[in-house]
């Protein structure tokens, strides 16, 4: 599980900025956080909230960039720019990330400076549960024009000559695992689920529906899930059929299929398919939505969403946070982070569950999560109080 992340210098955040998912003792206590082998109390969900282009989606990227950078960066082309930007106004171009999750039976922090041409310096370090502090497993690091590395063999068993090969734009844990590194290859294997991009959300369109059909259909246990799902989301549907039709792209002379998702509509004997796409957006949006959500639930991992709502009635936003808080719907405490817009959420959350973003007059962003704020009482109404605009992350209109 995901115990905090912090950014600097990264996109339109130029101060450090963390995100934790560890609650405080004085956190509400029900089913939407678990203990963990630290002995913390890890919540399962984390919404944030804010104006527009106040940071929301941009505060989730760090997250979508580093399992990308980990599990797919040894695949990067040579020359290319890593896919980050510092702060435009910043005279540095150094971009901090850094992560601290629990993970097979140990306190990972996994840590990076870079800029978009070359990794400065990477490091991962490891706590096991009667340990008091982090000790390295290995550090990569530029200095004087030169990588230098260290590593535990015992735990990483990536030799100095190995890691060297180590392109300035690829993860040492990305390249690791084309040597069959055994951690490594764990590690390339993290499960996040996302709907974000280098260039934020990816916006819906049929090819999304194609896309979510195709794992339906190699995925049949996933497909009874997401029907069951929506049937009990009362969408209207009795059922989804997928059909496939041979394509002949215009970009390549071999025949490809397409998975087509089709509604089933039933009105007494009767029986009605209506293509997806012509289905209303809010159905299209939950079918696709569920490819990330479901997978996550199922094996356990971390759902990273941007706008959460998008097409979908407010009262839905419960049903899925249910999905996460239900220990029978969520038995390996998989987590989620999402945008929203909705200050509904606010009625489903406690104030250690919420984050807010707001940009500042320089064009800077910044986040706190909720219970920061001194003074907020356990009965207050954080909805009239977040509308009323008392704790900030809202337009100023």
């Amino acid at each position: 599980m995901l115990h905090s992340y912090k950014v600097k210098n990264f996109f339109s955040f130029h101060e450090e900025t963390s995100v934790s998912f560890v609650q405080n003792e004085k956190s509400v206590s029900n089913h939407s956080a678990t203990e963990r082998l630290s002995g913390n109390k890890v919540s399962k969900v984390m919404a944030v909230l804010g104006a527009n282009g106040s940071g929301k989606t941009t505060l989730l990227k760090p997250l979508a960039f580093i399992n990308w950078f980990i599990s797919k960066s040894f695949h990067f082309k040579h020359d290319s720019d890593i896919p980050i930007e510092p702060h435009f106004f910043s005279e540095s171009e150094n971009i901090e990330v850094e992560i601290i999750f629990d993970w097979n039976g140990a306190l990972w922090k996994y840590s990076l400076a870079l800029s978009k041409k070359r990794v400065i310096k990477e490091s991962l370090y490891q706590k096991h549960a009667e340990a008091r502090t982090f000790s390295y497993v290995f550090i990569r690091e530029w200095i004087d024009n030169n990588y230098e590395y260290k590593h535990k063999p015992n735990i990483f068993g990536f030799t100095k000559r190995e890691a060297q090969k180590t392109r300035p734009n690829a993860s040492l844990i990305s390249t690791a695992a084309q040597y069959d590194v055994p951690l490594a290859l764990l590690m390339v294997d993290t499960l996040v689920f996302t709907n974000i991009s280098y260039g934020g959300r990816t916006r819906m369109n049929d090819n999304h529906l194609f896309y979510a059909a195709e794992i339906y259909k190699d995925n049949p246990n996933l497909n009874r899930n997401a029907i069951n799902i929506l049937k009990r989301w009362d969408l209207g549907l009795t059922d989804i059929n997928i059909h496939d039709i041979d394509y002949n792209s215009p970009d390549s002379d071999r025949e490809e299929k397409i998975y087509i998702p089709f509604g089933v509509h039933t009105c007494g004997e009767k029986k009605a398919e209506i293509p997806l796409a012509e289905e209303s957006s809010g159905t299209q949006s939950a079918y696709v939505l569920l490819t990330d959500l479901l997978p996550a639930l199922n094996t356990g991992g971390l759902a990273v969403i941007d706008e959460l709502e998008s097409d979908l009635h407010p009262h839905m936003l419960q049903l899925i946070l249910d999905l996460f808080i239900n220990p029978e719907t969520n038995p390996y405490d998989a987590q989620l982070i999402f945008t929203c817009h909705s200050a509904e959420i606010l009625h489903c959350l406690n104030k250690t569950q919420i984050v807010l973003a707001e940009k500042d007059d320089q064009c800077v962003s910044h986040a706190w999560r909720l219970d920061e704020i001194k003074g907020i009482r356990p009965d207050e109404n954080l909805y009239a109080k977040y509308m009323a605009g008392s704790y900030g992350g809202v337009p100023y209109l």
